[in-house]
């Protein structure tokens, strides 16, 4: 029987491995999470900052960034878009998090149940290993600029 538990519990982790997002740099990967939670991070930047759609305001971010790849020549862009985001973000409690942009009825998984240390929608976002969102992509940007390359997401 422990034999079995242990056998699925590395499928799993095989599987989960797999599932994530990780932005890539020269020889560096920047973890950030499932699918699912990046689609929650964009869904809730442009329902919440672009009301005239996606990519309205933050195009480098939302289509660039989210398509699956920023050029080093768009790079000073796009940390100028995440700047604005995350300040702006600052005004909009937890409760304004979009879980599906298509589809905003959609609650996120967890619901309401959140961490204290949660204060509005600029720290909501925290990849899986644990780490702020916007310094995970300050770190990516900084990185590629270093590396004179390209910021890819798979």
């Amino acid at each position: 029987m422990n034999r079995l538990v242990v056998a699925i519990l590395l499928l799993f982790a095989a599987i989960s491995a797999h599932a994530g997002i990780a932005m890539h740099v020269a020889s560096r990967s920047f973890e950030i999470g499932a699918n699912s939670f990046f689609y929650c991070f964009f869904s809730t930047v442009s329902a919440n900052l672009e009301p005239s759609g996606w990519g309205s305001r933050f195009p480098v971010l939302m289509k660039k960034l989210y398509g699956g790849t920023v050029n080093l020549t768009d790079l000073p862009q796009l940390q100028r878009e995440l700047l604005t985001v995350h300040i702006e973000l600052k005004k909009f409690p937890p409760a304004k998090v979009v879980w599906d942009f298509e589809h905003r009825e959609i609650q996120t998984p967890w619901g309401d149940k959140i961490s204290a240390q949660v204060t509005d929608l600029s720290n909501y976002f925290v990849t899986s290993d644990g780490k702020d969102l916007f310094e995970v992509f300050s770190s990516a940007i900084a990185e590629a600029e270093h590396a004179k390359s390209s910021i890819n997401i798979e």
